[in-house]
């Protein structure tokens, strides 16, 4: 969607999708609008809870299964195990991703790696294409007059056809670019500090796994320390998602992670989505 600023200030029921790096505070701004009268949709929320809901299970019962204490009371029924995932804490979708490495140090074996990566984009593209129904449950069932669209860092990863047109046509998108070098650093120095699961493209993976067990002098993935591979690839992916991202803002507007920061109310959202469209208006 585009407009101009009288005709954003008209617009009654706003439905923003916010995109950018994991960590430049998009769930933040979310959690904030909530308080505002803002339905929010989480992608990784959606995806934990109906697309990855039963492999996420699956997973664990099979570890559970390991256990003949616990593999008596599942397969007697006597137990259950559920889902907990919540929007600001997506530790099960997290765990079952997992880190590609060597499985003594808790690394997942490659094709099993790459099975789950698989599963992972399918569940990002369904929670994706529920955004325009839950634009209309949002205000037609539970009342919101506006509607948040917090979607994950790797979206700009699915090379699926239609997928950005399909948020561009049912909201405004906003695309957080992060300019500061400082902040840059703080964002990679985080990840590599507290290395949490990722989603990669299947061709980039392939190419610096080779690229990584060649530095390193080993032959295989199963090898690999997780935490260490996780935290080498981090600054290569994080700099060939920034392309991608500005791709994915000509369907919309540009804001900075810095402007960002300074977002504290509703009020000031509001003002930055009127900036970004003035800045290119002029």
């Amino acid at each position: 969607m585009k407009f101009t600023v009288e005709s954003f200030r008209a617009w009654e029921h706003k439905k923003i999708t916010l995109l950018g790096m994991s960590g430049v505070g998009k769930t933040y701004i979310s959690n904030m609008l909530r308080q505002h009268d803002w339905f929010h949709y989480s992608g990784d929320y959606r995806i934990g809870t109906r697309y990855l809901d039963e492999p996420i299970m699956d997973l664990v019962k099979a570890q559970a299964m390991q256990q003949p204490f616990l593999r008596d009371l599942l397969r007697r029924d006597w137990i259950y195990i559920r889902n907990n995932i919540k929007v600001d804490d997506l530790g099960p979708v997290l765990s079952f991703v997992g880190k590609l490495g060597n499985p003594e140090q808790g690394g997942v074996p490659l094709k099993d790696f790459i099975r789950r990566q698989a599963q992972y984009r399918d569940a990002e593209i369904a929670a994706v294409r529920d955004v325009p129904d839950f634009i209309r449950k949002a205000q037609d069932v539970y009342g919101y007059k506006h509607f948040i669209n917090d979607m994950g860092g790797s979206l700009c990863e699915l090379d699926e056809p239609g997928v950005i047109e399909l948020l561009a046509q049912h909201s405004f998108i906003l695309y957080i670019k992060i300019t500061d070098e400082e902040q840059e650093q703080q964002l990679i120095s985080r990840a590599q500090s507290s290395p949490k699961p990722l989603y990669y493209r299947p061709e980039f993976l392939l190419e610096q796994l080779e690229i990584y067990l060649a530095e390193m002098d080993l032959d295989y993935a199963a090898q690999m320390d997780p935490d260490d591979f996780t935290r080498w690839v981090f600054p290569r992916l994080f700099h060939s998602r920034i392309p991608r991202y500005e791709e994915i803002a000509r369907q919309g507007y540009t804001a900075t992670s810095k402007e960002l920061a300074g977002v504290n109310t509703e009020t000031e959202f509001l003002d930055l989505l009127e900036t970004a469209i003035a800045r290119e208006e002029s």
